[in-house]
């Protein structure tokens, strides 16, 4: 059988589901299916009976607009992907939406569509199989050994978040990442040499990379030979720009932006099989082609080879494999929660809750090999470097601490792939106003579900003197407005030990973490109010059966409510102070133990918070009130802020007599 009928094959299946779905990209799997065809038939190990082996080769498609070069490859390979799932490509409910998910179609490493985020990705995952390596690998036993794969567009390379990762990834020398760059030259406005015309190979050896430039796309002894000399280089990764015709073998739109985001039409269609010889109706495959591309035998043999090597490794290094086992099935070690309990229960000093974070991670890390993470150059900021910390290099990957440098939207996307490949649990960290760079990244966290850990720190008016720049307003509330995520602003060393294992014991869904610059005290609490913690929401202050106020306070703002509740109480107004460290979570708990918290029909509820209030409306009703951020901040010192904007004893004193008077 000849090579064109295979990557044909491919070529067709695109073609007849964007056309019978009436909408997708055809253009880029008719461009780069001769490079999938030599990858995937040549080179890629896996198996499509298991596509969660460990160490398989990862593939990412991150120009994801082209997913049906992806589904073709999985459905003629072998995976469970039917031809009806090809013929519904873009229905509801369908194995093959719009662009890839990789929670809904097996095989599918990571979900794409916002394009370099899938470069992004891999470069996370090319980290990780370096770090599990180095931690697992012995002499004559080299159980993770792989590589990473990744297919990207014009577009991915000119998303800015392409610079931040590939330049890390040359720092690092991920030479087991190779990057094979689709350049065809057109994007969805058409030609690109109108927006686009910087040199990609002075680019990526700018970055250290190996650049295996002009290469034919179309022949399949040049991509074979240049993928080859990928996977020899040893020091830095690889990127083969590969030059494609977009939309091949269309008479009439081959190399033209009217093939890349729209069906061709029927007529093109069929023109396009007669030029390209494809003499079968739509959908169908011949026999002869499915046989050279199953994949079934063949990735089992390479599974069993690798049991094999697997078998004699856990006889001669049991704890390894052992601790290998417990990450990759992502049990958490029994230990955990009994620090965490010495850490509430114990009497603590005041101290900023980025501080009480770090003092939190002193006492886990070190029974949590698998957490590894870092900072977007904030390291003595955000306070995630801990004692026993030790970066990773291009010549020692055996630390758990990643420089990220000013790369906020790159190490957030990095932190996916590094989960996505297995074996570690990673958070991200920077101040939470520069979560706005990072923020579709994080999107992409919640989209896939991942149980990704954000550390965000000088989290709001309250840092002072940076000014409204750094100074986060609308951002908590932006993070609470994400599906799934659960976003945890504690006030004080107890609240922190509570989210921290909150988030670890997540198993789906991202967690934000959202800390203070400024000292903060510790809020008293007895031994049956601390039990609640965990519920998101928790009464912290109530000497009164039936209250005439109820506050609701997170972070820096609620001792300062505990205090305006004891000066009220003074002047016989009975106050309830309800702590709120996670509004996501207190909203999953049952009704009866919402109501006991905040009952339905109470008027008189002020939510403090220094940030922007809409988000309390869901808690306070439509007679409660906020004292919130309006505006942005100012720059000044931290407590000169907050008494400007009425972050005070005094002032939430006046606030709650002034509703109690509006509600008579």
């Amino acid at each position: 059988m000849n090579k064109e009928d295979l990557s044909n094959a491919i070529r067709f299946l695109s073609i007849d589901a964007v056309e019978k779905a009436k909408s997708g990209h055809p253009g880029a799997p008719m461009g780069m299916a001769d490079i999938a065809n030599v990858l995937w038939n040549n080179f890629l190990k896996h198996n499509p009976n298991n596509p969660n082996w460990i160490n398989r080769d990862r593939f990412v498609l991150s120009n994801g607009h082209g997913s049906m070069l992806l589904y073709s490859l999985l459905h003629l390979t072998g995976y469970k992907l039917s031809i009806k799932d090809i013929q519904n490509f873009r229905q509801l409910h369908s194995k093959t939406p719009g662009h890839p998910e990789s929670d809904i179609t097996p095989g599918v490493e990571t979900t794409t569509g916002p394009l370099g985020q899938g470069l992004a990705n891999a470069v996370g995952m090319a980290i990780a199989e370096k770090m599990l390596a180095e931690e697992f690998n012995k002499k004559n036993h080299q159980i993770i050994d792989h590589f990473t794969y990744v297919f990207v567009g014009d577009g991915c390379l000119m998303e800015g978040v392409s610079h931040e990762v590939c330049s890390l990834a040359g720092t690092l020398g991920l030479n087991k990442l190779i990057v094979i760059y689709d350049m065809n030259g057109i994007s969805i406005d058409g030609d690109i040499k109108l927006w686009f015309t910087e040199n990609i190979k002075q680019r990526f050896e700018s970055y250290n990379w190996n650049v295996i430039d002009q290469v034919d796309g179309h022949n399949f002894d040049k991509i074979t030979e240049a993928i080859e000399n990928a996977r020899k280089e040893g020091d830095k990764p690889t990127i083969i720009c590969a030059k494609t015709k977009i939309g091949y073998g269309s008479p009439n739109k081959e190399g033209t932006g009217s093939a890349h985001g729209a069906p061709l039409g029927s007529e093109e269609v069929d023109l396009t099989r007669k030029k390209l010889k494809w003499e079968h109706k739509p959908f169908y495959i011949p026999k002869t082609i499915y046989q050279e591309w199953d994949y079934r035998k063949k990735g089992n043999q390479l599974e069993k080879e690798w049991n094999e090597k697997y078998k004699s490794y856990e006889k001669e290094f049991p704890k390894e494999s052992s601790e290998l086992l417990r990450r990759l099935q992502k049990k958490l070690p029994k230990k955990i929660n009994s620090e965490i309990l010495k850490l509430t229960n114990k009497k603590n000093d005041s101290m900023a809750t980025r501080k009480s974070s770090q003092v939190v991670l002193e006492n886990i890390a070190k029974h949590l090999p698998e957490l590894v993470g870092g900072s977007a150059d904030l390291k003595d900021s955000n306070l995630v470097f801990w004692s026993d910390s030790k970066a990773i290099t291009k010549k020692n990957f055996s630390g758990r601490y990643i420089y990220y440098g000013v790369r906020e939207f790159g190490m957030s996307a990095i932190t996916n792939g590094i989960f996505l490949h297995g074996g570690f649990r990673p958070y991200a960290s920077t101040f939470l106003i520069f979560s706005e760079y990072a923020k579709n990244a994080i999107r992409m966290s919640a989209l896939m579900k991942l149980p990704i850990i954000y550390v965000f720190t000088h989290d709001s008016i309250g840092l002072g003197e940076d000014g409204p720049t750094h100074q986060a307003v609308e951002q908590i509330t932006s993070l609470r407005l994400i599906p799934g995520m659960c976003v945890w602003r504690p006030a004080d060393l107890c609240e922190t030990a509570v989210a921290w294992q909150s988030a670890l014991e997540k198993k789906s869904g991202p967690t934000s973490i959202v800390l203070s610059r400024q000292t903060l005290p510790e809020s008293p609490r007895t031994k049956a109010e601390k039990q609640f913690i965990n519920k998101g929401g928790y009464t912290i202050y109530d000497k009164h059966k039936n209250p005439d106020v109820i506050m609701i306070a997170t972070g820096s703002e609620l001792n300062i409510t505990i205090n305006a509740a004891e000066e009220l109480s003074k002047e016989k107004i009975k106050a309830r102070v309800i702590s709120m460290p996670c509004a996501d979570i207190f909203l999953k708990q049952d009704k009866k133990y919402k109501e006991k918290i905040l009952p339905t029909n109470f008027a008189n509820i002020l939510a403090v918070e220094a940030g922007v209030g809409d988000y309390w409306h869901q808690f306070i009703g439509r007679r409660g009130s906020t004292l919130s951020m309006t505006s942005f901040g100012l720059s000044a010192p931290g407590k000169d802020t907050m008494d400007f904007f009425g972050f005070t004893k005094n002032n939430i004193i006046k606030e709650v007599k002034k509703l109690i008077k509006k509600n008579r």
